[in-house]
């Protein structure tokens, strides 16, 4: 494997991922990780009185998903990347609505850059998630570095 990643993958974009169900359980689990103690994230009976038809998600909760579907990215050996000289640089989301349990999501990756800075990587990631009729749900946007030799 090249040391460096192919910086021909900048502006390629891969087929929709696997369609996501996201789950009041995993939810209330990330709430509960990340010190998010709103009522809307925990206790559906909030959530329902809100208008809501399952718990709300906290905005970063869709990190996970993201990651998932930028593996098929990292782990693609003709992308040039070594995964142990990984450093995550930063995260972004764009919430085009509420995620809700019971949500069904299908992300989208694409590599939007790819550039040398001092010896190492940096490349950045956008994934769009939708619903299955393909309205636009949320954005991520990741900042990978990879570290030179």
């Amino acid at each position: 494997m090249s040391p460096t990643p192919d910086p021909g993958f900048a502006g390629r974009t891969y087929p929709e991922g696997p369609v996501h169900t996201v789950s009041a359980a995993k939810i209330a689990e990330f709430a509960r990780a990340t010190g998010a103690d709103h009522p809307l994230h925990t206790d559906p009976d909030a959530a329902a009185a809100a208008g809501y038809a399952g718990l709300v998600a906290p905005p970063t909760f869709l990190v996970s998903l993201a990651q998932e579907t930028e593996a098929e990215y990292i782990a693609d050996p003709a992308a040039g990347i070594d995964f142990s000289r990984v450093v995550h640089g930063e995260e972004g989301f764009v919430l085009h609505r509420p995620v809700v349990a019971g949500d069904q999501l299908v992300p989208v990756l694409t590599v939007e850059s790819i550039r040398s800075a001092g010896g190492h990587s940096m490349i950045s990631t956008r994934v769009d998630m939708a619903d299955p009729d393909g309205a636009p749900v949320a954005t991520v946007r990741s900042s990978l570095v990879v570290r030179g030799e």
